[in-house]
């Protein structure tokens, strides 16, 4: 099939409202907000585009899996994962618009969840239509929508372990991907793992007045002096016995790509209003095959206004680590225990959150390969390969238990602000992440007949 780019492009801008509705629902997994009402939504959606199956997948529990197939003119087929559930508004105050009320002003679609990820659904969604509507698909497709991936996605595994046969694929199209901070599109082939946990230490039945800070013992400072024990403040390094020794170095292919990849270390640091230098001497290689220890939150004692003059009688801790494949969460979290423990710290106790492992699609791969050619050509040479992403998600099911090759492309750019107030994409990269597609599943249609 010919494909014109102009029309495509033109057909995504005209058709873009007709999915405008998903974006109003306020699909928020971790305050169970909207989930019936979007996963119902999707389904109905799927079976007006002509899915052979549509569905909602609840048997493993949680929020349910929304699963769509679609016949093409292929043997090829390819998976595609995306998530209904979006981040919580919050802080309302410095929206310029409703966030659940899709707003398009120059040259931007503005709402929550647009860019993370409901804006690339959207587009995928109007590519199947396209193909309906200009003579069918060139490959099978089949759709996973997941409404936890804003909480952890702990149930992902077990509906991909269930469900083999009906997501039997070639290859797996994840969320994710776009234009780094000079416009330039990159193709990723994979995320980092994570692990979060929770930190409480008490020291006490019930706070104490400061005055007896001369003899009591202050959870806060405990606290802080434990968590201070598990990093060398001089170097930044993590003091945990066998905290990098998982860690695979890149292959040769790899760490080209890794030179390659786009950082302005100034521009960085007036994006995000950095007042303190870089942890880093080698910022590329530590956000791909780096892991991290990070103090998300703390929390002790009294933090109103006014005075209130007491020795906490506890104090918590959030954390997560990044992490590079190979390294597996669980382990992880049990070295940190270990090393707390050794530090005489056995009084912590440590809660786990979430646990995902990381994920890399071998760059040599022909699905990738194909995925970045394809790229070079509709947006032009200084397209960039990423071996992964710096932050996470469920893609090691996806690779490991269906044994798929993965690759993240998308519609958002650097400055698209997923979680943040005023989150958007700009329309531009919807038309052009459209036509993208479009001809990446034309061209594996047409070397599969």
């Amino acid at each position: 099939m010919e494909l014109n780019r102009n029309k495509v492009e033109e057909y995504a801008l005209d058709h873009w409202h007709d999915f405008k509705e998903y974006l109003e629902h306020p699909s928020i997994s971790a305050q169970n907000k909207g989930i019936n009402e979007t996963s119902d939504w999707l389904v109905q959606t799927f079976k007006d585009l002509g899915a052979k199956t549509a569905t909602k997948w609840d048997d493993q529990g949680g929020n349910p899996i929304v699963f769509a197939e679609f016949n093409g003119y292929s043997d090829y087929t390819v998976l595609f994962y995306n998530h209904y559930d979006v981040q919580p508004p919050e802080p309302l105050d410095e929206w310029k618009s409703a966030p659940f009320k899709p707003t398009e002003k120059n040259g931007k679609l503005v709402a929550r969840g647009v860019c993370d990820d409901k804006g690339e659904l959207m587009a995928r969604l109007g590519v199947v239509k396209y193909f309906n509507e200009h003579g069918g698909l060139p490959v099978n497709l089949k759709f996973f929508v997941e409404g936890e991936e804003e909480t952890g996605s702990r149930h992902v595994p077990l509906y991909v372990n269930a469900h083999q046969d009906e997501l039997k694929a070639d290859a797996c199209i994840w969320e994710g991907g776009g234009k780094n901070s000079v416009d330039h599109f990159e193709v990723v082939a994979g995320v980092r793992g994570i692990v979060s946990f929770d930190i409480k230490v008490k020291t006490a039945n019930a706070d104490i007045h400061s005055s007896l800070a001369s003899y009591v013992p202050n959870a806060a400072w405990r606290l802080l002096e434990g968590l201070g024990s598990l990093r060398d403040p001089h170097t930044g390094r993590i003091t945990v016995k066998n905290f990098y020794s998982d860690i695979e170095p890149l292959t040769t292919d790899e760490k080209a790509a890794v030179d390659e990849m786009y950082f302005d270390e100034d521009n960085v640091k007036e994006t995000y209003g950095l007042k303190r230098p870089l942890v880093t001497n080698h910022p590329r290689e530590e956000l791909v095959n780096g892991t991290t220890l990070t103090i998300n939150g703390l929390s002790a004692g009294y933090e109103g206004a006014g005075v209130k003059t007491i020795v906490p009688k506890e104090a918590s801790a959030k954390l997560d680590c990044r992490l590079a494949p190979n390294q597996e969460p669980k382990k992880v979290m049990e070295l940190l225990k270990e090393q707390l423990r050794v530090n005489c710290y056995d009084d912590f106790e440590v809660h786990l959150n979430v646990a995902e492992d990381a994920w890399r699609t071998p760059m040599n791969d022909p699905f990738v390969r194909q995925a970045l050619k394809t790229a070079r050509v509709v947006y032009g040479p200084m397209t960039k390969f990423v071996p992964n992403t710096a932050g996470g998600g469920p893609v090691q099911p996806f690779g490991e238990t269906l044994n798929l090759p993965v690759v993240m492309v998308g519609v958002h750019y650097a400055k698209s602000g997923p979680h943040a107030p005023n989150e958007h994409i700009r329309l531009s990269d919807y038309a052009e992440g459209s036509y993208y597609l479009a001809t990446f599943l034309n061209q594996l249609g047409e070397s599969h007949q």
